[in-house]
C-alpha cells in the first residue's frame, strides 16, 4: 500500500480500542507530539477514510512504526 505522506509515527496499535474513532484519534494526537503538519495528518486520515474500516486499519498502521525503547538505532 502507497503511503499518504512518506513518514511514520511511533506508535503501536496493539492494545488500541477497535473502534475507528479511537484509532484515528490516537493516530493524530501521536502525529501532533512527533510534529507532524496538520496538512500531513488530515492526508493520511482522509486516505484512511476513503475505503471500509480494514483499509482505515491498514492505512494507519502503515503510517506507524514502533520504536523499540531498548534499542540505541
Amino acid at each position: 500500500m502507497k503511503k499518504a505522506v512518506n513518514k511514520t509515527v511511533n506508535l503501536e496499535l496493539v492494545g488500541v480500542n477497535g473502534n475507528a474513532f479511537m484509532i484515528m484519534g490516537v493516530f493524530q494526537r501521536q502525529a501532533q507530539k512527533e510534529d507532524w503538519s496538520q496538512e500531513e495528518i488530515d492526508l493520511v486520515l482522509e486516505k484512511a477514510k476513503s475505503s471500509d474500516y480494514n483499509h482505515l486499519l491498514a492505512t494507519i498502521e502503515n503510517h506507524c512504526e514502533p520504536k523499540d525503547e531498548n534499542n540505541d538505532d
